[in-house]
């Protein structure tokens, strides 16, 4: 019951936090570097919200929050997916494993003596913490590696390389992490370094590794049991918790026993658990989505917490080493990626932005940091420092990663919207009845349209139809494609998703539609804004708005007498900042929505509008085509 004062407190910052990182992301921060803010701003160094006294009870929520980390890390890990590039995955995972391993533990150690932190502390912490700093530089962020592949739509070699890296090397760090924990703890407690000592890190790897391979054989019974996807995520989290208790109450406990304190690491508990639930178990979709649906609200947890115990007295004065770690940190990224690029015979043009890809942290890394803050002494300026790099990584990763797509033409992005020539038309993919259907009734309405088809000797005089081998760029150039407002899809889903594709990176047409015919592309499509009609339920959606909206759905599909619906884009210079109630619209003009940047605005005689505003006026026909012309200036 003590606790739930500390609790309620939390939850209310965090919400904050969330919304104020938020509203960070729209001038380009990244997301947890917002969090990180809002948790120093409401710590106990600043606004003193979140006490060193709640901070210490709080610790619980870290170690929930860290074994989801890595349940995350782990699931990133799919064999399947990585197969294709096994060979070049390898050498440059050893090039950005081991290179930057030991150049950068290397430097910090020479550099030791100028560095606060370490400057006054007998050569065995100085290597200590050199060798746990330069693990933790090793870390990646397959999450922010696989945001940014999913906003450009990238694909092909070099972006297989970069994800299968990422998610390769966050495993093996979390095994370099627990030796170099074992070693740094040995020399700080000045024991001996001797076959004992390499007995009992065998020992706590071995135990890790069968833990792990527990922890999976009980995740798949959780996921087994008909149970909602909320209840699962608890008995997840819970179970990570657990796996956290027993690793302090183990090393306690052996302490105890033999006088040696051992320490399984829990997270490489955790990681191996996923790993097998990912890659050996029937349930890898169900987990996924546990992982993906749960993610937000523990990443606000652990980024708003970590924020907190950052000292900023201490970040005042090594800002400027926390610029010096980031600079030792990407010169040993870049050498590693040269070293990695050249053993796996990687071109020229890939080996100049080969390390691009690796500059982003995030979760791993704070949570190996907060691991080494809660075990030594000198622990919290440690982790505090590696905080500001991680903060500096989060800024400068994210750009270099796009900019390396780009440079390698791997990101497909979707190409600038046409402006509008005064002339609406449309191009309809696929010969059958429908289409000659829709392209007669569109004339009606006084569109221009083209019908494209594979098939030859149509016989036709009052529609324009072309016919073409392949749908490609050239067959785009002689249609006039860019030119049109609106293009219509009626082939194959696997036909009409290439050429969505095609239209979303070359053309940037407005409205792409698409009629679906398998429920299960669905989301394809989507992702590239199509909109899509399905015939499978259309019929019963169209029945549904007449029972309860006969009017509406009578006058939305042009039943009623003279009346009509109509969709026009603000392009006239002259409506750009002008009220609705300044139109002076026709008697017989109702607007019935406003679409601005994609979204649906509420209208009222006072809203302005906005160029690239899209709005929906209903009336007489006669009426509607003399708006249309004020419309489009």
């Amino acid at each position: 019951m003590s606790l739930l004062p500390y609790i309620a407190i939390f939850v209310i910052i965090a919400v904050a936090s969330r919304q104020i990182a938020g509203v960070l992301q729209k001038i380009k921060l990244p997301m947890v570097t917002g969090l990180l803010i809002m948790g120093i701003l409401c710590g106990p160094y600043l606004l003193n919200v979140i006490t060193a006294d709640a901070v210490e009870h709080l610790k619980f929520i870290k170690d929930i929050s860290l074994a989801f980390i890595a349940f995350a890390a782990g699931s990133e890990l799919y064999l399947k997916e990585l197969r294709n590039r096994l060979h070049s995955i390898a050498w440059n995972t050893f090039g950005q494993f081991l290179i930057t391993f030991i150049l950068a533990s290397t430097a910090l150690f020479l550099l030791s003596d100028i560095i606060p932190v370490m400057s006054n502390m007998p050569g065995a912490i100085k290597f200590s913490m050199a060798i746990l700093a330069a693990t933790i530089f090793v870390a990646r962020s397959p999450s922010s590696a696989i945001a940014v592949i999913n906003e450009v739509r990238a694909r092909g070699p070099f972006t297989q390389t970069a994800l299968g890296v990422t998610v390769v090397i966050d495993i093996l760090v979390i095994i370099l992490f627990a030796l170099c924990m074992a070693l740094a703890s040995s020399l700080v407690d000045e024991k001996a370094i001797d076959v004992w000592f390499f007995a009992i890190i065998l020992f706590e790897l071995g135990a890790a590794f069968l833990l792990g391979w527990l922890l999976d054989k009980i995740i798949s019974q959780i996921l087994r049991i008909r149970l909602e996807i909320p209840i699962k995520s608890i008995l997840l989290l819970g179970l990570g918790w657990g796996v956290f208790a027993f690793s302090h109450f183990f090393k306690a406990y052996s302490e105890g026993i033999i006088g040696e304190g051992l320490h399984i690491e829990p997270l490489l508990i955790c990681l191996i658990g996923s790993f097998l639930t990912t890659n050996y178990s029937k349930n890898r979709v169900e987990f996924l989505a546990i992982i993906h649906k749960t993610g937000l609200p523990i990443y606000v947890a652990f980024f708003t917490l970590t924020g907190a115990t950052v000292s900023l007295s201490y970040l005042q004065e090594a800002y400027l080493f926390a610029f010096l770690f980031f600079g030792i940190r990407l010169g040993s990224m870049i050498l590693g990626a040269q070293v990695g690029g050249i053993l796996a015979k990687e071109t020229e043009r890939f080996r100049r932005v080969g390390w691009m890809p690796y500059v982003t942290q995030a979760g791993i890394s704070l949570g190996l940091a907060t691991e080494v803050a809660e075990g030594f002494e000198w622990g919290s300026e440690f982790a505090t420092l590696i905080i500001g790099v991680v903060v500096i990584n989060e800024l400068v990763g994210p750009p270099l990663f796009k900019w390396s797509l780009h440079f390698m033409k791997e990101d497909h992005l979707k190409a600038g919207t046409p402006e509008f020539d005064g002339i609406r038309d449309a191009i309809i993919f696929g010969y059958e009845n429908q289409s000659i259907a829709l392209a007669k009734q569109l004339q009606m309405n006084g569109w221009e349209v083209k019908i494209a088809t594979h098939k030859s000797n149509i016989d036709t005089t009052d529609l324009d139809i072309r016919t073409y081998e392949t749908y490609d760029l050239e067959a785009f150039k002689d249609l006039e494609a860019q030119l049109s407002e609106v293009i219509v899809l009626m082939k194959t889903d696997e036909e009409n998703y290439k050429l969505c594709q095609l239209i979303y990176e070359e053309l940037g047409t407005k409205d792409v539609i698409v009629r679906l015919n398998h429920h299960e592309n669905f989301e394809r499509f989507h992702k590239l804004g199509a909109l899509i009609v399905e015939p499978s339920t259309a019929m019963v959606s169209l029945l549904d708005h007449f029972v309860r909206s006969p009017q509406a759905a009578s006058l939305l599909l042009g039943l009623e007498k003279d009346q009509d619906t109509i969709d026009l884009e603000v392009i006239n210079p002259n409506l750009h900042g002008m009220a609705l109630r300044d139109l002076h619209l026709p008697n017989d003009i109702i607007i019935l929505s406003i679409k601005r940047k994609g979204h649906m605005i509420i209208s009222h005689g006072y809203t302005r509008l906005r160029r690239g505003d899209i709005v929906t006026l209903v009336g007489s026909k006669e009426s509607l085509h003399s708006i249309t012309l004020r419309f489009d200036g």
